[in-house]
């Protein structure tokens, strides 16, 4: 097992990583009329913006504030606070998130001395919920901006309380969750007659909206009152490695004690999941969720056939890269490299051949022997280049629909998951036999010595 090996380019070849900014702005779009703000150049903000409306096609409110060459050199304080105010008077926002950028930080803005000022000089605006996330786009990834931003809405928001709500219950969703798998998780949640609040929670906010008017903020979300009454909760479910800092957070400002999930794909980790609701609400498991974990355990004996031995490349953020490569090899597939964005405590867990922090030009040398390639939707010119399938999961996800409602969390989703992949295995055996590469037939009827199958799931064009 090769773990981090080095690598000597001198640069980032079609990045995997994506900037801190970027994770906060989605983290801020999951509560309900929310006006996410990046502090720096209007160039930060149009490139997140982009990424992010190509991906949920959806409309993607995003401010800037517009920081200049002047401002970067004599400070951007006062552009800080025209932003705050206009965003305040013309949108009335329940909350602003501000997350810093590349600009302000390598500055050295003092965000904390920047928001005590702003108080200071509006108390008029002193309800108004102010959220300050810094995020530098040199450093971390889209896990740790998240991160930072969840964990500024904790700091901000939540109130402690005296009393508990029976049946209350607090998920911290990570940022591998998309809205279906939060939507999924809260279906689960409530089949146990428990009330969950997620933070954030894109279920709401970022699997397509059909508003009546428009709305310049976030339309739909977790709301500021539930973030507030998260300090009356029986429970916090925790999932991902990157929540553990929001965690600690809430659990220091409200002791509302907390449960942590590394994933939530893959038999073994839905079961544990499935126990601590039982537990926690007194209930039996619902008959929907024993039905749905028997067509899962079916579903492994149906697939693990086409998934033994068969060589992956993954290349995804942190924690969803963890919860892919473990239900792979659940299944008995071999993962022979995890490349991640970033550096994280989870990645020592990686069941993998070569696990490395890199980008998609890893990937494509690393997977030249592989079956599949798992990552988002940068990776399928790589995939192209060396003849291997590409199975799309993850943010930027923008050359298929539907890409924000797939589901790969609890026993319906590692089901779906798992079709999915096993499909793209049966489709190229069977066309890779239709083709006369199965049986002793190494260029097959109407193949000619030198040609391939072209473009087709077969793969055989390799090379």
């Amino acid at each position: 097992m090769q773990r981090f090996p080095h690598s000597a380019k001198a640069a980032a070849t079609n990045p995997l990583k994506m900037s801190q900014p970027l994770g906060a702005a989605l983290a801020f779009l999951g509560v309900d009329r929310c006006m996410p703000l990046f502090h720096g150049s209007q160039g930060c903000t149009a490139f997140g913006l982009v990424l992010l409306v190509r991906h949920f096609r959806e409309a993607i409110p995003l401010q800037t504030t517009a920081m200049d060459q002047v401002s970067t050199i004599l400070g951007g304080y006062e552009n800080l606070e025209q932003a705050v105010r206009t965003i305040h008077e013309r949108n009335a926002p329940a909350l602003i998130g501000v997350a810093t950028t590349g600009v302000t930080e390598t500055k050295g803005e003092d965000m904390a001395g920047q928001y005590s000022l702003f108080r200071q000089r509006n108390p008029a605006l002193a309800g108004l919920k102010l959220v300050f996330a810094n995020t530098p786009d040199f450093s971390g990834g889209f896990e740790d901006g998240f991160s930072a931003a969840v964990t500024g809405i904790v700091e901000e928001v939540v109130q402690p309380s005296e009393t508990t709500v029976k049946g209350q219950i607090n998920v911290l969703a990570g940022c591998h969750l998309s809205p279906g798998d939060v939507e999924e998780l809260r279906d689960i949640i409530e089949s146990f007659g428990l009330s969950p609040i997620f933070l954030p929670d894109l279920s709401l906010s970022m699997s397509g909206r059909q508003p009546d008017d428009f709305t310049a903020t976030s339309l739909g979300g977790v709301t500021v009152e539930q973030i507030a009454s998260m300090g009356a909760s029986e429970l916090t479910l925790v999932v991902g490695e990157h929540m553990r800092v929001a965690a600690a957070a809430l659990e220091l400002k409200t002791d509302v004690r907390s449960v942590f999930f590394d994933r939530l794909t893959g038999l073994e980790a839905s079961d544990r999941l499935v126990r601590t609701l039982s537990e926690l609400s007194g209930r039996p498991v619902p008959a929907k969720l024993r039905r749905q974990r028997e067509t899962l355990v079916d579903g492994m004996l149906d697939g693990h056939f086409f998934y033994s031995r068969k060589r992956i490349a993954v290349a995804l953020e942190p924690d969803l890269l963890y919860a892919v490569t473990s239900f792979l090899a659940d299944m008995g597939a071999e993962v022979i490299a995890a490349v991640s964005p970033t550096q994280t405590a989870v990645l020592e867990k990686l069941k993998a051949a070569t696990v490395m922090v890199g980008d998609h030009s890893d990937v494509e040398t690393l997977a030249r022997d592989a079956d599949l390639i798992v990552s988002n939707s940068h990776g399928r010119q790589g995939a192209a280049r060396i003849g291997v399938p590409l199975h799309r999961m993850g943010l930027p996800m923008f050359d298929r629909l539907g890409a924000g409602l797939k589901v790969h969390v609890g026993y319906r989703g590692t089901r779906e998951l798992l079709f999915e992949i096993g499909n793209l295995f049966l489709s190229r055996e069977m066309d890779h036999d239709e083709h006369g590469h199965a049986h002793g037939h190494p260029h097959g009827d109407g193949h000619e010595h030198g040609q391939h199958c072209g473009s087709g799931s077969c793969g055989c064009s390799a090379g």
